[in-house]
């Protein structure tokens, strides 16, 4: 497999920013299906090595492994466009949706484009839990790990980041313990006699200055800070009330770091704090926002994008000026320690790739993913199939169709995601106009 030049890189990761819907287990689905399966750029052995450090790690996993990913194929620079083009499209499309929120408030045509979206997405996250469930569930094990996860959290509502702990812990423990017990539950499937030659990412690959370098260490430290500063500098020297962005950019620059278990973990945190303490929107508002999140392409994480714009707003007398810059500060340090995440952390996982220790437990973290992407395709299937309760005489029977329909579109004639995507949006706008929704 040739490397895929920049320029084709490029192109793909701004594409994925404007079709990357359907929350984590979605977009995950999408670029397994996209870089994995089509294009072969790599590996499934590798996509889930860095699938699992990306787990662990806080902030949006899907942007993350779009940075991993993007390193892996062309170093920092590689890294860098992955993740900014992964949430690019997704600022401007609610920056644009918050302008005329604020202006004319909600437009039903808006929703109704992406209403024809949720269920391909169910539909989306169904294809990726199947496909990467037939490669991570190679033994009883971790069968188990998997329907223990899901019990953890679907049933008694256990943290991500807690189910994920305890899978590192399980693993562990058995690898110490029961070394044999792991090594039988790995024949089923063994990467070491998998041929991989046909990616151009594989097991072979050894990408440059791997491992824990202490000069490289520090100096990606103080460009963060550096970076995490001028924001800041700018603003005491060109704009007003310096007071306003400075708690601006230190709550989310916590929020960022504090976001374990994806956005839903933190979004009730967010919400309470710039509502009930800081009155930068209300309540409504919020409501409104997390709407938008939800039916835009890019991180569900990025509706702390809408908060910071709505704060700039009001807090500077309805200036769409001021609401604009709130955006783009949020959006900067929500996401500058997920670019630190991965070009600190990514060197040194990759020199783990041959040790069979951590591969077999990392397979156990990849075990207990299964089972949180089953419980997000139940949850998600709720919210679009069974708006209201779940009863059969309540079920959208519209939504119903529209998710068994794309599942055969993508799953039994392999459907291209993006083409499927387009035809959802139509399906909805139709639905809309001739009465369906």
């Amino acid at each position: 497999m040739q490397k895929p030049s920049f320029k084709t890189a490029l192109l793909f990761w701004l594409k994925l920013g404007f079709i990357s819907f359907g929350g984590p287990a979605g977009q995950i689905a999408i670029m397994h299906e996209e870089l994995v399966d089509r294009k072969k750029w790599i590996s499934d052995s590798r996509f889930l090595h860095a699938l699992n450090y990306c787990m662990i790690l806080p902030g949006p996993e899907a942007q993350q492994l779009a940075i991993y990913i993007g390193w892996l194929l062309h170093g920092t620079m590689g890294g860098l466009a992955a993740g900014i083009l992964f949430v690019l499209p997704s600022l401007f499309i609610l920056l644009g949706l918050s302008t005329v929120y604020v202006t004319f408030g909600n437009m039903p045509w808006v929703y109704a484009l992406f209403s024809g979206l949720k269920p391909a997405v169910i539909a989306i996250v169904i294809v990726a839990l199947i496909r990467i469930g037939k490669k991570a569930l190679v033994g009883s094990f971790h069968y188990f790990v998997a329907l223990a996860s899901f019990i953890c959290i679907f049933f008694f509502n256990v943290p991500f980041p807690v189910i994920i702990l305890g899978a590192l812990a399980a693993a562990t423990i058995t690898r110490y313990f029961l070394p044999d017990f792991l090594a039988k539950n790995r024949i089923k499937y063994n990467p070491e006699e998998t041929d991989e030659s046909e990616y151009y990412v594989n097991k072979n690959t050894v990408p440059k200055d791997t491992g824990f370098q202490p000069l490289r260490f520090w100096k990606q430290i103080s460009t963060g800070v550096i970076l995490w500063c001028i924001p800041l500098t700018a603003c005491y020297f060109l704009v007003r009330d310096f007071s306003f962005w400075k708690t601006l950019a230190g709550f989310f620059t916590k929020a960022a770091l504090v976001t374990f278990g994806g956005a839903y973990a933190v979004l009730p945190y967010v919400a309470q704090v710039s509502v009930e303490k800081f009155h930068w929107l209300n309540k409504l508002q919020m409501i409104d926002g997390l709407a938008m999140g939800e039916t835009t392409p890019g991180p569900l994480i990025m509706v702390l994008a809408y908060v910071g714009f709505m704060a700039g707003y009001n807090h500077f007398g309805s200036s769409i000026g001021m609401g604009t810059l709130g955006l783009l500060t949020t959006t900067f340090y929500t996401f500058l320690p997920c670019f630190l995440f991965i070009f600190i952390g990514a060197p040194i996982i990759e020199r783990t790739q041959q040790n069979k220790k951590i591969k077999e437990i990392l397979a156990l973290v990849t075990a207990a993913v299964v089972g949180v992407i089953l419980n997000l395709t139940l949850y998600l299937g709720k919210a679009v199939i069974f708006p209201k309760i779940v009863s059969l005489d309540l079920v959208d029977g519209v939504s119903l169709g529209w998710v068994i329909l794309s599942f055969i579109a993508l799953y039994r004639f392999k459907t291209r995601v993006i083409t499927w995507i387009g035809v959802s949006a139509v399906f909805g706008l139709v639905a809309y106009y001739i009465g369906l929704n």
